[in-house]
């Protein structure tokens, strides 16, 4: 089940002047880039994660909002708790989409009818449209629910898994991303159909391990389980160090590493903090803490200013420090592409960047000066002197 453009959707119940129009979410400023889009920006070829600049080119009579990350928590939790009463198992894959398996439902209620029964439910309690796709597993269901859309549902029957998937672009196969469907676009690859009838074999060649599995969901096989929800309320790290400290250089490397390595959590679990615990213990034992509440982010940058305001406010007696603690609560689910909404396209590449080291080499494989004991120091022709900002 997924709720469709669910950003625009909501920002439409708390103002119904945007019903019918073409609606943007996402920064404002020319730098900022495009987090969600309604279905009539979408004719103009404007999709999610395009620079606003662009997005404003192609059409100019858009209407552009900020996005309410307190808003899509408070409804994606209503549905969340909808769901879960309803069903035996269900997995919350992001802020709003679920995977729900009703294996053996059928001899109690028919499985169609019981997910017809919870999408008309979801929309009468909360006024969100919402579609889903039924069939024997996650991928063709999840492939099936975009061809639902808006708004719409679709029975995928066994045994005729292929056939529905065949006649589709290649795009819409999940994994499939734009550096695959251009090699495949190259080889002369254009269906589904034309994946099912290759050997399994030359796509493994050409894409590796990823190939084969591309091979499976393009024939509709896929075993992948639909893992029960849980939810993950905080993230937190903390370090003693051999022996207590008051170098504040050492200190401030530390939260920033802490800090890096939490962000890259989060971001990797598709998740956004709205609340920072900053913890110290003295050598004493003495331990104190405090808090502040932020508009929801996973952004290191914004997370690390954050962390060292707090840690300036909570460290007062100047005394010898025994351990330092990062706390991130709050979390709520929500893909990292889609909530810089004041951030640049360019920002939002680099993070991808580290990020994709950090998955390949280990979440140490790219860190700041700073977090790794380094300062950064300017020489000023000036006056002789070298500063450390």
């Amino acid at each position: 089940m997924d709720l469709d453009t669910f950003f625009v959707s909501v920002s439409r119940l708390q103002n119904s002047a945007l019903i019918g129009k073409p609606v943007l979410v996402g920064g404002s400023s020319d730098r900022g880039v495009v987090a969600s889009c309604s279905y009539e920006a979408r004719k103009f070829g404007i999709h999610s994660a395009m620079p606003m600049k662009l997005a404003k080119r192609l059409c100019p009579e858009a209407l552009i909002i900020r996005g309410d990350y307190e808003q899509y928590s408070k409804y994606s939790n209503i549905i969340t708790d909808i769901i879960s009463d309803q069903v035996p198992v269900y997995e919350k894959s992001s802020i709003d989409e679920f995977y729900i398996d009703l294996t053996g439902m059928d001899k109690f209620f028919g499985c169609y009818k019981l997910a017809t029964e919870l999408r008309q439910k979801i929309q009468s309690e909360t006024g969100l449209p919402i579609s889903f796709g039924l069939s024997k597993n996650k991928t063709v269901s999840k492939v099936a629910t975009g061809e639902a859309k808006p708004n719409g549902q679709l029975h995928i029957d066994f045994g005729t898994e292929k056939n529905f998937l065949s006649p589709l672009s290649i795009r819409k196969i999940p994994m499939v991303g734009e550096k695959t469907y251009h090699l495949l676009r190259s080889m002369g690859v254009e269906k589904i159909k034309t994946l099912q009838e290759m050997p399994v074999e030359l796509l493994q060649n050409v894409l590796g391990t990823n190939g084969a599995v591309i091979w499976k969901k393009a024939n509709g096989i896929d075993n992948t389980p639909v893992e029960p929800y849980s939810e993950r309320k905080s993230l937190s790290t903390e370090e003693t160090y051999d022996s207590d400290t008051t170098d504040l250089t050492k200190l401030k490397s530390t939260l920033v590493a802490m800090t890096e390595k939490l962000a890259f959590q989060i971001r990797n679990e598709g998740k956004l903090t709205s609340c920072i615990t900053v913890k110290i213990r003295y050598s004493n034992f003495d331990t104190h803490t405090t808090q502040a509440k932020i508009a929801y982010t996973s952004c290191d940058h914004t997370l690390i200013t954050k962390v060292k305001e707090l840690f300036e406010k909570v460290y007062q007696r100047r005394m010898l420090i025994r351990l330092v603690g990062v706390r991130f609560s709050h979390l709520v689910g929500g893909a990292y592409q889609i909530n810089l909404f004041d951030d640049s396209e360019h920002m939002i590449r680099l993070y991808q960047a580290m990020d994709r080291m950090r998955k390949k080499h280990g979440d140490a494989a790219v860190q700041r000066a700073i977090s790794s004991g380094y300062e950064l120091r300017t020489f000023n022709p000036f006056n002789g002197k070298t500063n450390v900002p």
